[in-house]
């Protein structure tokens, strides 16, 4: 009987262990996790909701949301996607449910449903699951690998999957194996600004909002939301994601140019300015909001254009409506520093991905060693994707084991 050992309790090792003796019952499939706590990323995703997934079934869409593995993963997508992940959690009867901007949660808003069936599909399948073990040391002799316990245990196994997520000895089993590790540094953050003039607005969202890092190509547009601290919300966790690497080599300090009009041109922001004091010379600037943000950001515009807000527009000349117009455009912020998203970290960084076979997520460099999940090099943007990935290199991974061992 073919023996395989799992290293990783979370999503992405879940998931292969299950894949493994669905295709393979027979298949004796260990799963060791360093921790006592299984599937931890999965209980506190999304508020402690899970967001298991994105409403994203087109491949070649899906992957434009990952800034580090989405050409890797076109071809793992088009054998599982997000509707085969809905497709795997419902008819094992998990109800899930889809929210206005695509993100999937389970129906009971309870990550402890996604954990439930994972734990109980695991138990039907005699995935042997064990907690709190420590594996010191990793080694291949002839076609077995042995891995040594802090316990002084020894375990042989046919093939060894690595789910070990953003854990250092992760990295360095595969080192061992003679991979490569791109640095891993975070993503998915939010932006302290602490020089920020908005920062006592905090609780202020905006619906369409562009961001851009000064000096780099990098823009994103989405959601804000003004904090204390600076800006969250998805344009910003989309923006620290696509621009982690570029961020962590200026030790997150950085220019950031907010549009806070992206939907009209600054021409059309100063014929609208113009157009109105034309049409209403008497009227006060600051109660005249024409561009519908919220009012007391809009009479932050205008005292920070250094323009007194009970003056009439007739009073108010041509240079302090460039500066207002710069404002709404082209609105400098310097970031200086970062704070994690909720309880939620995400790493850019892993395994070289051309030492990685993606049509079974095997590795190139040692024959029987197989990888899923977050201590690959790729990551996404928030809203399900990361989940996605876990579940996608978890299954096909298990299943190519699956079918090696029949």
């Amino acid at each position: 009987m073919k023996h395989i050992i799992v290293l990783g309790g979370g999503a992405a090792g879940f998931f292969a262990a299950l894949a493994v003796k669905d295709i393979s019952p027979g298949t004796n499939v260990t799963l060791l996790e360093k921790s006592s706590i299984l599937l931890n990323k999965v209980r506190v995703s999304g508020g402690g909701r899970c967001n298991v997934t994105h409403s994203c079934f087109d491949p070649q869409q899906l992957i434009t949301h990952y800034p580090r593995g989405g050409k890797e993963l076109l071809g793992p997508f088009t054998k599982f996607q997000p509707r085969d992940t809905i497709q795997w959690f419902e008819s094992r009867g998990v109800d899930l449910k889809t929210e206005p901007d695509g993100r999937i949660f389970p129906v009971s808003n309870s990550s402890s449903t996604i954990i439930d069936c994972l734990q109980n599909e695991s138990g039907k399948l005699n995935v042997d699951i064990r907690t709190k073990q420590r594996v010191e040391k990793i080694i291949k002799q002839n076609h077995s690998f042995l891995l040594t316990l802090a316990s002084g245990e020894v375990m042989a196994c046919d093939y060894l999957l690595l789910a070990t997520g953003s854990h250092p000895q992760g990295y360095e089993f595969a080192k061992a194996f003679g991979h490569t590790i791109q640095e891993p540094v975070p993503s998915l953050f939010t932006f302290n600004i602490p020089s920020s003039p908005l920062n006592d607005l905090s609780g202020i969202s905006l619906e369409r909002v562009a961001l851009e890092l000064v000096g780099t190509r990098l823009k994103q547009t989405g959601p804000l939301l003004i904090t204390h601290w600076g800006f969250s919300g998805p344009a910003a966790l989309k923006l620290s994601a696509w621009g982690a690497r570029v961020l962590n080599q200026h030790h997150y300090k950085m220019n950031l140019s907010v549009d806070w009009l992206p939907e009209i041109t600054k021409e059309k922001v100063m014929d609208t300015l113009f157009n109105l004091r034309l049409a209403h010379p008497a009227q006060i600037l600051s109660l005249k909001n024409q561009f519908n943000l919220p009012k007391n950001l809009w009479k932050r515009f205008v005292n920070l254009s250094g323009i007194d807000e009970n003056k009439r527009l007739s009073e108010i000349s041509n240079d302090l409506f460039q500066r207002l117009g710069d404002c709404l455009k082209t609105q400098l912020f310097q970031i200086d520093g970062k704070t994690t998203y909720k309880e939620e970290f995400v790493t850019c960084g892993g395994i070289t991905l051309s030492e990685v076979n993606f049509k079974n997520f095997e590795s190139r460099l040692c024959q029987g060693l197989f990888f899923a999940g977050e201590i690959l090099d790729i990551d996404a943007v928030t809203g399900g994707f990361n989940f996605q990935n876990a579940w996608t290199s978890g299954w096909i991974a298990g299943k190519s084991i699956g079918n090696f061992s029949n």
